[in-house]
């Protein structure tokens, strides 16, 4: 059976940004100094913040400047089989 999505790719995306955001803000790190820390131009971090509008390697990089890249390194590691078909096609 199909999982139902409630939320919209843009929507996800600025749930992401703002999770970002906080964190950015918990360790009162300005965006201009992220922008320095991470190489990312403040443009671009700004923007994100604003619309959760960001490449992957942006998102990397910041993810790096503010030591949270374990998050990155685990996403999708653990997803789980959809059906026996999934289970099966992995292991040909």
């Amino acid at each position: 059976m199909e999982q139902l999505i409630w939320e919209t790719a843009e929507e996800l995306d600025q749930k992401l940004a703002r999770r970002v955001r906080n964190i950015r803000k918990r360790r009162s790190i300005s965006q201009e100094k992220l922008a320095q820390m991470s190489g990312v131009s403040y443009g671009s971090i700004k923007r994100f913040e604003a619309s959760g509008q960001i490449s992957l390697i942006s998102l990397t990089k910041i993810a790096m400047a503010l030591e949270i890249a374990d998050e990155l390194r685990s996403i999708f590691t653990q997803v789980p089989y959809k059906d026996i078909q999934e289970v099966i096609n992995e292991t040909r």
